[in-house]
């Protein structure tokens, strides 16, 4: 378990290529400045920013094969986890989803400082954003378990992977789902929370 600063920092560095931990570190820097403008995350959270948002984005890479196909990050917000990936793997083909007009301009910003050829910005609602088959469905905070399945199934495919960071709620939500819901997951301990865990699953959600 991860429970200081330099732990979370060493951790994340494990997961970058060789200048991705130097990116992480200047995005950090603009997301303290950018958080007195707008409220991306909480304040007190920023004391542990490497622990609470970017051990915490990076963990999802455990559950993920180095080498995949497209990445859908639905409701990226401040840009957890998906943008903090694309920094730290830019080769990874990631779209962020995100319908906040200043939140949109804020991924759009990054990714362009950044120079991250491989991600995008889909600035809309999730119901809106094109109908297009991914390998990897990742969301943070973004809706409970049942209308995240309802409105994302039709992004995945057999071989499609979730990974879901669902806080404390992460056992609960998928013990109130659907057999054929259930049986796609399997619950995995944070590694950055001990109270909290991530919804790992595969394949595409069939009632029969």
């Amino acid at each position: 378990m991860i429970t200081t600063e330099a732990q979370a920092r060493s951790f994340s560095a494990e997961r970058c290529d060789e200048r991705g931990l130097e990116r992480i570190e200047r995005f950090i820097e603009q997301l303290r400045d950018e958080n007195s403008r707008q409220n991306l995350v909480s304040s007190a959270s920023l004391d542990h920013v490497w622990q609470r948002h970017i051990a915490d984005s990076l963990q999802i890479l455990d559950h993920v094969p180095r080498e995949t196909g497209t990445w859908l990050d639905l409701g990226s917000g401040a840009g957890l986890p998906g943008l903090v990936v694309a920094l730290a793997r830019p080769e990874q083909s990631i779209i962020l989803v995100e319908s906040r007009k200043r939140r949109i301009e804020w991924l759009r910003a990054n990714i362009s400082q950044f120079g991250l050829t491989n991600c995008s910005v889909e600035g809309s609602r999730l119901e809106n954003v094109e109908t297009r088959q991914v390998s990897i469905i990742t969301a943070r905070a973004f809706a409970p378990l049942g209308k995240l399945m309802d409105l994302s199934t039709r992004f995945s495919t057999r071989s499609t992977l979730w990974v879901l960071p669902k806080g404390r709620s992460a056992a609960q939500e998928l013990a109130e789902q659907p057999p054929y819901v259930r049986a796609m997951f399997h619950v995995e301990q944070s590694r950055t929370d001990p109270e909290a865990a991530i919804l790992v699953g595969q394949g595409r959600p069939s009632r029969t």
